[in-house]
């Protein structure tokens, strides 16, 4: 028999227990170094070359997927991080990975177990990537379906060869401190921070992430999150803070700050982080017995699909 490689590395001990610089949600204020500043500038320049090499040619495939499926799997994804208190960077480097892997292939999102299989693995990757501890594949439940170790193992290494191993991106929520700084003066940080954290997951389901630099959303996130009636004049005004931006990141800010303002997350008051659906372990272990679940346990089926 095959065996499957074990794609998680090791770790020193203590490394498990360092603290975590994106749950600093109790910070009343964001205070941003001179060093802060000239990383984030780094980061500016890391991300547009990025997206430069990476998928700009490929992108229109995928906005011929069907947006239901790529819908669902999304909600899937939140679902899930909520479930595992896994970090928000953790869920929208998934999608990115999601995003990434659709407009590099052809396979037909149609195809519902495959879909769903893709789900599992890209936020277990993503969850390698990002967390010190991470669930076993076979804390995954995918409702209706129920896939072995071994065939998630296969459809990882698959995600892993079509990207080229290429699994490092930036995301909004590393621009968060920077932009509240920028643009909040000495008022509500935690408040904006969180609010905008909620738009950037929000916004998830009605972008494809790779067509879109992670310090757009970010900016814009922040300023719809601190007041989401600015004018163009006025966010324009505040983008000025931004030493290196000009006219076209004002404009893609604006573009998509008017996107934020159409989603419903704005009207509403905030969201709760736990979802009714999957609110505790016991009760994803409660309904696996309630429906019959497809079981996928030959990684020839997705061996398969790896083949032109």
């Amino acid at each position: 028999m095959e065996s499957s490689p074990n794609l998680l590395c090791s770790e020193d001990e203590s490394s498990l227990n360092e603290p975590s610089n994106e749950k600093d949600e109790n910070l009343e204020i964001c205070s941003v170094s001179e060093s802060d500043c000239e990383f984030i500038q780094m980061m500016f320049q890391r991300e547009t070359g990025f997206r430069s090499i990476n998928d700009g040619s490929s992108v229109m495939s995928t906005r011929r997927r069907s947006k239901c499926c790529r819908l669902d799997a999304v909600r899937w994804i939140l679902e899930t991080r909520a479930l595992f208190d896994y970090h928000h960077r953790t869920a929208y480097l998934s999608v990115i990975y999601f995003d990434r892997f659709f407009a590099r292939t052809e396979y037909s999102d149609g195809i519902p177990w495959l879909v769903r299989l893709l789900s599992v693995a890209r936020l277990s990757l993503a969850a390698k990537m990002e967390e010190c501890r991470v669930r076993a594949l076979t804390e995954y439940y995918v409702e209706g379906f129920k896939f072995q170790t071994n065939v998630i193992q296969r459809m990882e290494l698959m995600v892993l060869n079509t990207l080229e191993w290429k699994m490092g991106s930036a995301t909004p929520f590393a621009y968060l401190n920077y932009f509240v700084s920028k643009f909040c003066g000495e008022s509500r940080h935690k408040e904006v921070r969180i609010r905008a954290s909620e738009f950037i997951l929000a916004v998830m389901e009605e972008i494809n992430v790779v067509e879109h630099r992670p310090s757009i959303i970010a900016a814009a996130a922040v300023l719809a999150a601190y007041n989401y009636r600015l004018t163009k004049t006025t966010l324009e005004n505040k983008i000025e803070a931004v030493p290196s931006w000009g006219s076209l990141e004002k404009e893609h800010v604006f573009s998509c700050y008017s996107l934020l303002q159409e989603i419903p997350i704005l009207k509403t008051p905030k969201t709760s982080n736990s979802p009714n659906s999957l609110s505790a372990d016991s009760s994803v272990t409660s309904r696996a017995g309630i429906k019959r679940r497809l079981t996928f346990n030959d990684t020839n089926q997705v061996h398969k699909l790896s083949k032109p």
